[in-house]
């Protein structure tokens, strides 16, 4: 990053991040210099804080704050459902669908070699621990109708042969191409309602 001036460098931060191009990068970078020295530094410290204080889960994974998630930490949820989701945002939108009283794992990412992301480098190893007490059921594959999504669901799905547990896949009411969390609550509730067993 050395030779990029101050505004360069800001861009180059949020460009980094998920779906960010390098026009809206300019954008955000310019907004926040923008901004008067109070609200710049109450950003700054609010990354400061979420980066210091948000945690995975130590049960399921999810991105949450002080100890086990709520999902986690809620007695009424079924332990025999066991929703397996790609990331926080995934299991969010799923959360909330009434219907779904299970309990989740975030594989905090999907596999994709040309990305160098195998199994090691995912919670795979922390599920199947999980399957092995022998309390979960069935298990839902609710990774993204993406390339790495179906690859991911491909390989849980061999992997998952193993224990005594029905695996299924979300229907297709999700678009191909698409991330969970941009999807309604009715298209989330279709997908689950039909989900099916893995072959």
């Amino acid at each position: 990053m050395e030779g990029l001036d101050a505004l360069e460098l800001l861009s180059e931060q949020f460009r980094a991040l998920p779906g960010i191009g390098r026009k809206t990068a300019m954008r955000l970078a310019m907004s926040v210099v923008s901004r008067s020295d109070e609200q710049a530094a109450a950003f700054a410290e609010a990354i400061r804080v979420a980066k210091e204080r948000i945690r995975p889960c130590p049960v399921c994974f999810q991105l949450c704050q002080d100890g086990h998630c709520a999902i986690c930490s809620d007695e009424n949820r079924d332990d025999s459902l066991l929703c397996v989701v790609e990331d926080t945002r995934a299991a969010d939108a799923l959360s909330h669908i009434r219907d779904f009283k299970g309990r989740f794992h975030v594989l905090q990412g999907t596999l994709s070699p040309i990305d160098g992301r195998g199994p090691d480098q995912l919670r795979i190893r922390e599920l199947t621990e999980r399957l092995s007490g022998g309390t979960v059921k069935e298990v839902v594959i609710a990774t993204g109708a993406t390339v790495e999504g179906e690859t991911t669901a491909a390989y849980l799905s061999r992997l998952l042969r193993q224990y005594p547990v029905r695996v299924t896949r979300l229907a297709y009411g999700i678009p191909v191409g698409g991330d969970l969390e941009y999807a309604d609550e009715l298209t989330l509730y279709r997908a689950l309602d039909g989900r099916r067993e893995m072959t």
